[in-house]
């Protein structure tokens, strides 16, 4: 299905779980994921809660087209898709790019917000990072989203993942292949957080509950720039994952479901 941004672009979103529910979960992909990257996670909620699953602008299924976009403009493209349900109210739950649309939608829209969860977050740089951002910028521009796949992996998945991959390596670069060959919109979808400054001071702004999640060896987030998040949000809770790497929907999803179970219920 598909609704309209304000801009009249169409950004595809899928509903699943239990449509009679009285809470409704919305999870926002990472960068180069789409709504199939929640295959493992939303099953574990499907009976107790609606479930909104949606591509951003520049992602999966929806509209390629337009200028980059800024984290504001996302967080309003989530507004757009509960307004097409009709939903006034919604657990947010963003991954990686997707928490910092959900950090965005925190500080401008906590009125539809039940509760806020952010996993494999930041709100600044450092220079590590900086370093790692360029790493993928460069690659895509010389070498297309193939060659910046092979150096993106080593830092979103976690050495326990290479040794006992829960989906073999190569079957997930063609699958992430095949749903990123628009190399410009990987650029535009990038260019949202090499222009982002420093949020931190925004945060302060929330006044959901909140929950900080990160996995214990998150090389592209370390731990201790997701808990300069959860110091941010006022009263938040920060909560790791032992021995997992940053794609938690991913490689620690039982770890994963619990902590959201027990934090929304």
């Amino acid at each position: 299905m598909f609704a309209k941004t304000t801009d009249n672009l169409n950004i595809y979103f899928e509903t699943q779980g239990n449509p009679d529910a009285k809470e409704t979960l919305v999870f926002l992909n990472g960068l180069s994921q789409t709504t199939l990257s929640w295959i493992l996670t939303a099953p574990a909620f499907k009976d107790d809660y609606h479930i909104v699953l949606l591509d951003f602008i520049f992602q999966g299924q929806s509209d390629k087209t337009g200028d980059w976009r800024t984290f504001d403009q996302h967080a309003l493209d989530v507004i757009s898709v509960l307004d097409a349900l009709k939903i006034e109210k919604a657990t947010i739950i963003g991954l990686s790019y997707g928490s910092l649309v959900a950090q965005h939608f925190g500080v401008n829209h906590g009125n539809r917000i039940s509760k806020l969860i952010l996993t494999s977050t930041f709100a600044h740089k450092t220079p590590y990072y900086e370093a790692i951002e360029l790493s993928w910028w460069r690659a895509l521009e010389f070498g297309g989203y193939n060659l910046m796949l092979d150096i993106m992996l080593p830092s979103v998945l976690s050495e326990n993942y290479f040794a006992k991959p829960l989906i073999p390596i190569d079957m997930m670069k063609q699958a992430r292949q095949e749903a990123n060959d628009d190399k410009q919109a990987l650029f535009k979808l990038m260019r949202a957080t090499k222009e982002r400054g420093d949020y931190r001071p925004f945060l302060q702004k929330i006044n959901n509950p909140t929950l900080v999640i990160q996995g214990e060896k998150d090389m592209l987030f370390p731990v201790h720039m997701a808990s300069e998040v959860a110091k941010a949000i006022p009263h938040a809770q920060f909560e790791v994952i032992a021995n997992a790497g940053h794609t938690l929907n991913l490689e620690a999803v039982p770890q994963l479901c619990h902590l959201i179970k027990e934090f929304i219920s």
